[in-house]
């Protein structure tokens, strides 16, 4: 019977709440809705997003349908508009991240900078020896103090300290190297 009824009648129904109507027109029109929406983003996930967002606002849209047009025709000003809709959302968010500018460059810059440092470090450690390595990531990696790593590691206080200050040793020594 569904199959059958024309959208208009069912646009009607399921203004009025007829959850099978509303079911037999997404089913009906969600591949028109998504390619649209892929054509109007021009990308698949954006597409998707799109389409969904459409299906859940639709309920509420088509109490606003009156029949002056075909479903069809009303439906994809629905999607042109949550598209034109959406772009400027994303417009308005990039002219609002832009409003960052200097901070969010330093800010970009910093964060380049940790992660090269932790990179030259995560590579400068693999020089060292595993008892070197061990120690560190307990102190420095796990932040247990020089006795609770000397009792992990089966050593002494001393040892540990005496192994974190041959890590500094040997780190300062590599960095050196690379400077010249």
């Amino acid at each position: 019977m569904r199959m059958e009824t024309d959208d208009e009648t069912l646009a009607q129904a399921a203004a009025s709440g007829d959850r099978q109507a509303f079911a037999a027109l997404v089913g009906r029109h969600y591949d028109r809705i998504h390619g649209l929406a892929y054509r109007l983003t021009g990308q698949r996930a954006e597409a998707q997003d799109l389409a969904q967002d459409i299906c859940a606002a639709l309920p509420a849209k088509l109490m606003a349908f009156r029949g002056e047009a075909r479903f069809t025709t009303w439906l994809y000003r629905v999607v042109v508009n949550a598209a034109h809709d959406r772009r400027r959302r994303h417009a308005s968010h990039s002219r609002a991240a832009e409003g960052w500018g200097d901070w969010e460059l330093a800010r970009r810059d910093d964060m380049a900078t940790q992660a090269e440092a932790l990179d030259w470090l995560t590579t400068a450690m693999q020089r060292l020896s595993h008892e070197l390595r061990d120690t560190v990531a307990l102190v420095l990696g796990e932040d247990l103090t020089q006795a609770q790593a000397g009792e992990v590691l089966g050593v002494s206080e001393g040892t540990v300290a005496w192994r974190m200050s041959e890590v500094k040793k040997r780190l300062r020594a590599m960095a050196a190297e690379e400077a010249r």
